[in-house]
């Protein structure tokens, strides 16, 4: 007596594949059932209202307004630019190191260390003295310019 050829798993996939065919064929089936009771161009628009909302009424054109570009505010409002007089700080000069020429500065108003190198400064500084300077913001973070010790 010879064996059959086709195997448990064989027939199992051959089900399977022909299931599949048979959801593919009844779906396309719906579709064209359903294809003759669509939608009109109008009943698919959507609008929105004042308020931000979709629907599906369209808009009165007698409540319509101009908007003027100007007053538009997107992100970040404008600016004024600062005072000068507002850019200069005051502080105290926490730490310096004289050898190496640098030191950190704690602002009297935000109390925040801030980085001082003596290129930036117009004279000799010590730790302790009262100085007043102006803030760049450098690769690390911010760097106090134009330090003046205070007398």
């Amino acid at each position: 007596m010879g064996k059959s050829q086709e195997t448990f798993n064989k027939k199992e996939k051959e089900k399977k594949r022909l299931k599949k065919r048979q959801d593919k064929e009844q779906k396309k089936e719906e579709r064209k059932a359903t294809a003759g009771k669509g939608q009109s161009l109008e009943e698919l628009y959507a609008y929105v209202d004042d308020n931000g909302n979709i629907t599906s009424t369209p808009p009165d054109p007698k409540k319509r307004r101009e908007v003027n570009q100007e007053e538009i505010q997107i992100g970040v409002s404008r600016q004024a630019p600062p005072d000068p007089a507002d850019l200069i700080r005051k502080g105290t000069v926490t730490f310096f190191n004289s050898s190496k020429g640098y030191g950190f500065i704690k602002d009297h108003e935000s109390q925040e260390s801030i980085f001082l190198h003596q290129n930036s400064s117009s004279g000799p500084i010590k730790e302790n003295d009262q100085v007043t300077f102006e803030v760049e913001k450098g690769q690390k973070g911010l760097n106090a310019v134009k330090v003046k010790v205070i007398s």
